[in-house]
C-alpha cells in the first residue's frame, strides 16, 4: 500500500473529474507581481459540471486595478519624457522617417491639450507662429527639399566641387526675404590635422591646419606638399592649368601659404556671366538673392574643438547627431577676423553643416523658439535705428545652442514656448552686458568681436531689457500688430502651406546644374528611381519625379542628332522615350521640346498640331518658376485651381510654365538657330519658341499668309511687360524677319537685344553678318 495515499486523496479533490490543476499563470504565461493583499493562493482555473471554468481565489479585480495604475503612471512618465523619448528614435528630424511618423502620427497635436489649462496668450503667440512659420511637417518637408536638391545637384556637377545649401532656407525656415546660400567646397585640395595624418603617395595639394592663439575660430593653411620637396602640383581652373604657389598662394617667411584674396578672385572669373558683388566671404548676384561662399574642407575636426565632442551636457544634442559632426570635419572661408583690416592669410572655421545638423536636430518648440528669435530682430530690434545690424541671426542661433544644450530637452514643449523664449533672451542679455558671445564649438572665440562693444552696448541692452519687461503681451503687440492697411506686419501662411512649400522650390531650381555630360543624367536618373522608393511624403516623391523628368530632358539634347544615317530607329527611340519623359516636368517645356525634335526631323505638320496644343495651355493665370517674387495673382489662380492631396508633379504639369532650355550644341535646336547655342545654352520663353516654331513650319511648307501672320504675333508678344529673356527675344525675331527678307527690321531687333541687361551672345554676331552681307 502506498504509504503517500492520505495525502493524494487531499492533493485529488480538486482534480475529482480527472484534470490537473493549471494556475492562471501557467495558462497566460504571466509573470508573478508582487501582491499586498492578504490572500494566501494565487488564482486558479478549473473546469466545472456543466463543462465552463471555475476561477478560485478570485483577485482579478485587484489585479485590474494595479494595472491601471501601473499604465497611468506610465502614461504619465512617457509624457514627462516624450521629448527626450522622440529624441533618442528619431534624433535626426529631417530623415525621411520621422517625416513619415509625423504624417502617421494621429496626436502629433497632443501638446495643444495643455493650453487649456495655461494661459491663452501663449496659445494665441504660438498659433500665429505655426501660421507664419508653418507647421511641423512644413518645415521638415523644407529640410528634406534641400536634403534631396543637394544629392541630385552634386550628381549633375561636372567641377572639381561639392555644393551644400546652407542657411536659414535650408535649416527649414522660409521667413520673407530669406536670401538662398549656397556653399561650394573645393575637392582639390587636402586639409590636415599635423603632419603624421598625410597620405602617401600624394595626390592632391595638401595643407596643414595652423590654429592662432590671437584669433580663435581662426587658422592658417600651410601647404606642406610643396615644402616636403613634393613635385610642383597643378590645379586646373577648368580653363588652364597653372601652378599652385603662383595662383593661390603666398610666401609668409619661407612658407607657403593658401591665400584668401587670390582664393576668392580665382573664383570670380566663371560663377557668373553677369557682375558679381562680394558680400563677406560670399559671391552675390546682382539682385543679392543668391551667397556662394567657396571654401575648403578638412574632415579633421581642430584640436580646438574636440572638447566640444565631449563636454558635459544634458540630452540635447543627441550622441548620434554629436558623431555626424565628427565625422564630418569642418570647413574653411575665406575671410579674416573683423578687426584685421588687412589680411591674407587667416581663414575662418566655419561649421555650416555642423549647425546645419544641430537644427535639423531640433524638435518643433525648438524650431519655433528659433523662428521667435530671428523675428524679434527683424521686427523689433532692428527698427531701432541705433542697433540696427549689431545683432545676426547668427547670435541668436548661438543662443539657442547653448541654451538647448544646457536644460532638458523636456523644457522645450509648445505649452511653454515663452519661457524657452525667455531662457534665451535672458542669456543674450548676459552676453552683450559682458561683450562676449562665445562660439557654440569653440567658447573661447567671441563672436561680437568687431560689432558689439563697450561702445555701443548700453543702448542695445536698453532695447533687449524692453523686450523682456514687455512680457508676451508686448511681444505679441510687436510682432502681430496691424499695419495702417489693415493687414498683419508678418503674413499668415496658413490654408496654403503647400503653395508656399511649391514655391520654394520653383525658387531653388532656377538655379540648377545644367551639364553637358549625358552619363551625369543618366547617373541621375537612376539615382531618382532609387531615391523615390525611401520616400514617403508626396511632396518629395514629386522633386524626385521632377528630376527625373528634368534629366530625361536633358539626355535627349545630348543624344546624337535624330537624322544620323546609322542607327537611325535605335537613336529615335531613345528621343521618343526620354522627351515622353521629359513632358512630365511643367505644362509646356517637355512638349515644345518634342515639338522641335518633330520640327528637325521634317515632321512640320505634326509640330504645328504639338506648338497649337502648347498655345492653347499658355493662359495668363499660369505661373513660371523663374519667377523671383511670388506673385499674388498667380498664388490665387495657384490656390484655385489645385489642391494639397495632387502630387507635385501633377501641380507643375497643371500650373507652371516653364522656360525652354537648349544645352550647348543641342540636337533639337532648328537649324535657323544653330548659332544661338554655340557657345553656350540659350533659354527662351515657352510662348516665344512655341510662336517661332510655328513661323519656322510655315515658311518650310510654302504658307506665307500664315508665316506673316505669326510674325506679327512674334513682334505683339516682345511688347509684352512680362516678357523674359528679352535679348533672347529680340534675337529670334531678328533671325525670322530675316528668313522674311526684311533685314533692315532684323538689324533693328539685334540692336535691342544688345541694349539687353543679360545680352545674348549671338545678337552681335548676327549683327555683323547683316553689315558684312
Amino acid at each position: 500500500m502506498n504509504a503517500n495515499s492520505t495525502y493524494q486523496d487531499i492533493y485529488d479533490d480538486g482534480n475529482l473529474f480527472g484534470m490537473r490543476k493549471i494556475t492562471y499563470w501557467e495558462i497566460y504565461g504571466v509573470k508573478r507581481f508582487p501582491y499586498r493583499g492578504k490572500r494566501k493562493y494565487t488564482p486558479l482555473l478549473s473546469q466545472s459540471l456543466d463543462g465552463g471554468m471555475v476561477i478560485s481565489n478570485d483577485v482579478f479585480g485587484l489585479t485590474i486595478s494595479q494595472f491601471e495604475r501601473v499604465y497611468t503612471a506610465c502614461l504619465e512618465r512617457r509624457k514627462r519624457k516624450e521629448q527626450w523619448i522622440i529624441n533618442l528614435r528619431y534624433p535626426d528630424k529631417s530623415s525621411n522617417e520621422y517625416l513619415e511618423y509625423l504624417q502617421n502620427c494621429t496626436d502629433s497635436d497632443t501638446d495643444h491639450l495643455l493650453w487649456i489649462e495655461n494661459d491663452p496668450r501663449e496659445k494665441y503667440l504660438c498659433e500665429n507662429l505655426v501660421k507664419i512659420i508653418g507647421t511641423e511637417i512644413d518645415i521638415r518637408a523644407r529640410q528634406r527639399l534641400f536634403i534631396l536638391i543637394d544629392i541630385f545637384e552634386n550628381a549633375l556637377r561636372t567641377c572639381n566641387c561639392t555644393r551644400i545649401s546652407s542657411g536659414s532656407l535650408a535649416e527649414g525656415l522660409d521667413l520673407t526675404g530669406s536670401d538662398i546660400d549656397l556653399m561650394d567646397l573645393s575637392s582639390n585640395e587636402d586639409v590636415i590635422q599635423n603632419v603624421r595624418n598625410i597620405k602617401h603617395p600624394i595626390q592632391r595639394p595638401t595643407l596643414i591646419m595652423e590654429t592662432d592663439i590671437d584669433y580663435p575660430g581662426f587658422v592658417r593653411l600651410r601647404y606642406v606638399a610643396i615644402e616636403q620637396d613634393q613635385p610642383c602640383l597643378v590645379l586646373s581652373n577648368g580653363k588652364t592649368e597653372e601652378k599652385i604657389p603662383e595662383k593661390l598662394t603666398k610666401l609668409k617667411g619661407k612658407r607657403l601659404y593658401a591665400s584668401v584674396n587670390n582664393f576668392i578672385d580665382s573664383h570670380k572669373e566663371w560663377i557668373w556671366n553677369m557682375p558679381i558683388f562680394v558680400h563677406g566671404p560670399c559671391l552675390s548676384d546682382q539682385q543679392q538673392t543668391i551667397d556662394i561662399s567657396f571654401c575648403l574642407r578638412s574632415k579633421y575636426l581642430p584640436y580646438s574643438v574636440i572638447p566640444w565632442t565631449s563636454r558635459n551636457r544634458r540630452q540635447w544634442p543627441p550622441n548620434f547627431v554629436i558623431d555626424r559632426i565628427k565625422n564630418y570635419g569642418c570647413l574653411f572661408v575665406p575671410i579674416g577676423p573683423k578687426t584685421l583690416s588687412d589680411n591674407d592669410f587667416l581663414w575662418r572655421l566655419s561649421f555650416s553643416v555642423a549647425e546645419k545638423m544641430l537644427i535639423h536636430s531640433f524638435n518643433f518648440t525648438q524650431f519655433l523658439c528659433y523662428g521667435l528669435l530671428k523675428l524679434t530682430l527683424k521686427c523689433i530690434v532692428n527698427t531701432n535705428m541705433y542697433v540696427k545690424d549689431l545683432l545676426c541671426s547668427y547670435f541668436l542661433k548661438m543662443t539657442l545652442f547653448w541654451v538647448s544644450e544646457e536644460e532638458d530637452i523636456n523644457t522645450f514643449q509648445l505649452s511653454k514656448l515663452f519661457h524657452c523664449f525667455s531662457l534665451c533672451l535672458d542669456k543674450l542679455i548676459s552676453w552683450v552686458n559682458i561683450c562676449f558671445c562665445p562660439n557654440y564649438f569653440i567658447p573661447e572665440q567671441n563672436m561680437f568681436l568687431g560689432k558689439i562693444d563697450q561702445s555701443n552696448n548700453k543702448v542695445l541692452l536698453s532695447v533687449l531689457e524692453s523686450v523682456q519687461c514687455g512680457g508676451i503681451d508686448g511681444l505679441i503687440t510687436n510682432l502681430f500688430k496691424l499695419d495702417k492697411t489693415n493687414h498683419r506686419l508678418l503674413s499668415p501662411r496658413s490654408g496654403h502651406s503647400f503653395i508656399m512649400l511649391d514655391y520654394l522650390f520653383y525658387r531653388i531650381i532656377t538655379i540648377s546644374q545644367l551639364p553637358t555630360d549625358i552619363s551625369k543624367c543618366y547617373t541621375v536618373r537612376t539615382l531618382t528611381e532609387s531615391v523615390i522608393k525611401s520616400e514617403s511624403s508626396l511632396f518629395t516623391s514629386g522633386v524626385c519625379q521632377y528630376y527625373h523628368a528634368r534629366a530625361s530632358q536633358l539626355i535627349s539634347q545630348l543624344l546624337p542628332h535624330p537624322n544620323t544615317i546609322d542607327n537611325t530607329y535605335i537613336i529615335r527611340k531613345c528621343y521618343h522615350r526620354h522627351l515622353q519623359d521629359g513632358t512630365r516636368r511643367d505644362a509646356t517645356s517637355g512638349w515644345l521640346l518634342y515639338a522641335s525634335f518633330f520640327y528637325v526631323t521634317g515632321q512640320f505638320n505634326v509640330t504645328l498640331k504639338l506648338t497649337h496644343y502648347v498655345l492653347s495651355r499658355l493662359s495668363p493665370d499660369l505661373a513660371f518658376s523663374c519667377q523671383k517674387q511670388e506673385c499674388e495673382v498667380h498664388i490665387h489662380n495657384y490656390r484655385q485651381k489645385l489642391h494639397h492631396t495632387m502630387s507635385l508633379n501633377d501641380r507643375m504639369r497643371i500650373a507652371i510654365a516653364d522656360d525652354v532650355t537648349y544645352l550647348k550644341h543641342s540636337s533639337l535646336i532648328p537649324q535657323e538657330l544653330q548659332l544661338e547655342v554655340e557657345d553656350d545654352k540659350f533659354i527662351i520663353q515657352s510662348i516665344v519658341i512655341s510662336t517661332c516654331l510655328r513661323f519656322l513650319c510655315y515658311h518650310h511648307i510654302g504658307n506665307s499668309f500664315n508665316r506673316q501672320q505669326t510674325l506679327r504675333d512674334l513682334s505683339t508678344i516682345s511688347n509684352c511687360r512680362s516678357l523674359r529673356n528679352c535679348s533672347n527675344t529680340f534675337t529670334i525675331l531678328g533671325v525670322c524677319y530675316g528668313i522674311s527678307g526684311h533685314n533692315d527690321i532684323a538689324y533693328h531687333y539685334y540692336e535691342k537685344a544688345l541694349q539687353c541687361e543679360d545680352v545674348c551672345r549671338s545678337a552681335e554676331k548676327r549683327m555683323l553678318k547683316l553689315l558684312n552681307g
